[in-house]
């Protein structure tokens, strides 16, 4: 993930191991917008894929400034905008707007779990090229290590039956293309989501684990396009 000031990493436990998955919390450390730029444009540039930046989705005000910036990168096929999961349906509007009037590269937003449908309208009317669901979505638990109390994001197999459902129900209620994400760990997990609607799929945390387990889903979904 990409902001417009630089963050530092989290303190504390920033890997949690769970019963089915993981929770991390590492504070999206990265080191600005500007030298995210500098540094990989020209790995962009030579990407045989297209390359799509993630951006978190802070205020309009650096929402606006990191599309500018990606405006003028080379090899920045598109922007994911990463809405926070307290977004609300004005907050959407703004994000949108800051970035539309910034850039002309398609954007894509990805959306919290738990309010997917309402939120991808929202998306849709303010002029989201795509959507993704979802998310992986908050949790808290004691970190075996430290005896700690740590929040964080959940990943994991498990993942997939909640989001599944979600993609179901973004894909009814918009017009606008949706990507499917979350407990995407097999080629049946990622046609499932493209039987339920989706028109891609992206997959996380499973790559972490197994590399090559995305070229497996890719060749096992028969040339459809993924992300």
């Amino acid at each position: 993930p990409v902001t417009w000031k630089p963050r530092r990493i989290a303190r504390g436990p920033r890997v949690v191991p769970l019963p089915s998955g993981v929770m991390i919390h590492t504070g999206l450390p990265n080191p600005g917008a500007g030298k995210v730029i500098s540094r990989y444009q020209e790995s962009w540039k030579r990407s045989l894929a297209p390359v799509i930046v993630h951006v978190v989705a802070t205020t309009p005000d650096d929402v606006a400034r990191c599309a500018r910036a990606l405006d003028y990168a080379d090899g920045v096929a598109g922007i994911e905008l990463g809405l926070h999961d307290l977004a609300t349906l004005d907050d959407v509007e703004m994000i949108l707007a800051a970035a539309h009037e910034n850039t002309l590269r398609p954007l894509l937003v990805r959306i919290p779990l738990y309010t997917a449908v309402e939120t991808a309208r929202a998306a849709e009317a303010a002029g989201a090229g795509g959507l993704v669901v979802a998310a992986p979505p908050r949790g808290t638990t004691r970190d075996p290590q430290t005896g700690q109390l740590v929040g964080g994001r959940i990943y994991g197999p498990w993942l997939k039956v909640q989001t599944l459902r979600a993609v179901g129900q973004v894909a009814r209620a918009v017009d606008i293309p949706v990507i499917g994400s979350g407990g995407i760990h097999s080629a049946d997990d990622a046609r499932d989501f493209i039987e339920a609607g989706a028109v891609a799929v992206q997959v996380d945390s499973m790559t972490w684990a197994e590399p090559r387990a995305l070229e497996i889903i890719a060749r096992n979904l028969g040339g459809l396009e993924l992300t």
